[in-house]
């Protein structure tokens, strides 16, 4: 029989040991605080920012965008124009879907035609619309061929996931699409990390895929967070109970900057903040001052939306809403985007120059309106939406004020529901069309464009610009074709520029470090690595 002092020692073993595993699983173990996270785990559902964040982690594109949205190679290995309206791709080999099956041009091809059938809010339509036909050539090539000469198609497919189209096949529709990817029946990617459960609102767990076609990644399990209150997700980092954090707000960056305990890493973005008008004959959400109906609708006067881009102070919105946080824009991309228009200033406030406009317009008293933004996506967004308001009280408008949480927010955007809004954009293609086309186009659902444009905007100069530059495969002409555009647009103001935003990181410094932050504010695991 075992003496007693032999059993506690094998005891004292055991628990030293099973402490060292259990010590290994969690360093192995990445717990990130977000702002916001995925909508459905299907990745064709919306295209959304922080939605694609999400699903990147688990499902591949066809071209990857690099940290600074540059092109890179991703499930395929090269891409080349055939001719003026077919595009060639040629499949990485090997690639293997986290069920151990093949990734083959099939899956492609099924993808970018389920795409229209499952699609959501913020339609991804937008990143297959020049898309004709899909010709399978052998199961590692494939040609695309497009309605029409397609310049930005490859820019285009950094949003295009790649779902295994057995996994999927029964998940297709938009009855049956949630239920198939939200239970992970259909989470089927070859991505970096396995999905293993998504409870909304709360948190995304992911384990490590070994048979990763990029190679191992450091971290055995991902746990994604969503924190939507601010406060709280600094609060959490503080207490360690998360490893890295985003979106730190503006006014927390000097204080974690100061604690030796953490560190900061800040990056500016693609995204900004804009306002939008609907400027349709009958919008709801505006009245006269005394809430009578008014005879017609004042946003769709272009004198009024001028009034509305003099009565912003830019400067002070950064300053002060954003905390340094920004800068101020005059147009719709950030300057690394491919068609920026370099002549184009940013406009000066000028209070006196907005009330005499609006008295010109008819409205020498102002009138009353809804004012609809986000307030928890961006950084600083209700503080910026809050300001706005404040400014444009200043030349005689009234504006009731309404924060609104993104998840309410987008759908009822994308309805048409609201007369005057501010949102938050990025070029996350790198490639200006793909905002000029989407958001300023006409509406043609024909031609696949503006469909994120519900406004009833519509110039036919822009709209020429728009298609012209779509098709042009001179790079010279196509980006002087993309800032003629820009001009119209600024002179038009169917939206207002306002400002870019910077985005912050903190992290636990003892345990990770984030390498090169992306402009797009993408978080993903695979930029974290451990610190030692």
């Amino acid at each position: 029989m075992m003496e007693i002092s032999q059993i506690v020692r094998k005891l004292s073993y055991a628990a030293v040991l099973t402490l060292s595993l259990c010590g290994g699983v969690s360093a192995q173990t990445l717990n990130i605080g977000v702002r916001a996270g995925p909508l459905s785990m299907d990745p064709h559902f919306t295209a959304v920012g922080t939605h694609a964040e999400a699903v990147k982690h688990v499902f591949d594109t066809l071209v990857k965008s690099g940290n600074q949205l540059q092109l890179e190679p991703g499930l395929a290995e090269s891409w080349r124009s055939v001719d003026a309206t077919t595009w060639e791709f040629k499949l990485r080999p090997n690639v293997k879907f986290h069920d151990g099956s093949d990734f083959t041009a099939e899956d492609v091809k099924f993808s970018i035609e389920r795409i229209p059938a499952v699609t959501g809010p913020n339609p991804t339509t937008t990143y297959v619309r020049r898309v004709k036909e899909v010709v399978i050539v052998n199961p590692l090539t494939l040609q695309i061929k497009t309605d029409g000469p397609a310049p930005n198609l490859p820019n285009d497919f950094v949003r295009l996931f790649v779902v295994s189209h057995t996994a999927a096949k029964d998940f297709s529709t938009a009855d049956t699409a949630g239920q198939g990817f939200n239970s992970g029946k259909a989470t089927i990617g070859t991505g970096p990390y396995k999905f293993v459960s998504w409870t909304p609102k709360e948190e995304l767990v992911l384990e490590r895929f070994d048979g990763y076609w990029g190679g191992k990644e450091p971290w055995a399990k991902v746990v994604r967070k969503e924190i939507p209150n601010d406060a709280a997700r600094v609060a959490r980092l503080k207490a360690g109970q998360v490893d890295l954090i985003s979106r730190v707000p503006s006014s927390d960056v000097p204080t974690l900057e100061r604690d030796s305990k953490l560190a900061v890493v800040k990056s500016e973005s693609v995204y900004l903040f804009y306002v939008a008008f609907d400027i349709r004959d009958k919008v709801a959400q505006v009245t006269a001052r005394d809430g009578s109906a008014l005879p017609k609708n004042p946003l769709a006067d272009p004198k009024v939306r001028e009034a509305f881009d003099l009565a912003l102070d830019r400067e002070a919105l950064v300053d002060v809403a954003m905390e340094g946080m920004g800068k101020p824009v005059s147009q719709f991309v950030t300057p690394t985007i491919f068609g920026y228009n370099k002549s184009l200033k940013v406009t000066q406030p000028d209070v006196k120059r907005a009330k005499a406009l609006l008295a010109e317009a008819g409205y020498p008293q102002g009138f009353k309106v809804v004012f609809s933004f986000t307030n928890d996506r961006l950084p600083g967004d209700a503080a910026v939406g809050t300001s706005i308001t404040q400014m444009l009280a200043a030349i005689g408008i009234e504006v009731q004020a309404a924060a609104t949480p993104s998840a309410v927010f987008f759908p009822a955007r994308t309805r048409g529901d609201y007369a005057l809004a501010m949102a938050g954009w990025g070029t996350l293609t790198g490639e200006a069309n793909y905002t000029l086309s989407g958001m300023f186009h006409s509406n043609d659902p024909k031609l696949k464009l503006g469909s994120f444009n519900v406004s009833g905007y519509g110039n036919p100069a822009v709209d020429k610009l728009i298609q012209e530059a779509g098709q042009e495969m001179d790079e010279a002409k196509r980006g002087k074709q993309l800032e003629e555009a820009a001009a119209i647009l600024a002179k038009d103001r169917p939206s207002i520029p306002v400002a870019s935003i910077m985005s912050a990181w903190a992290m636990q410094k003892s345990k990770v470090t984030l390498q090169n932050p992306r402009v797009d504010e993408d978080t993903l695991a695979m930029d974290i690595k451990p610190a030692k």
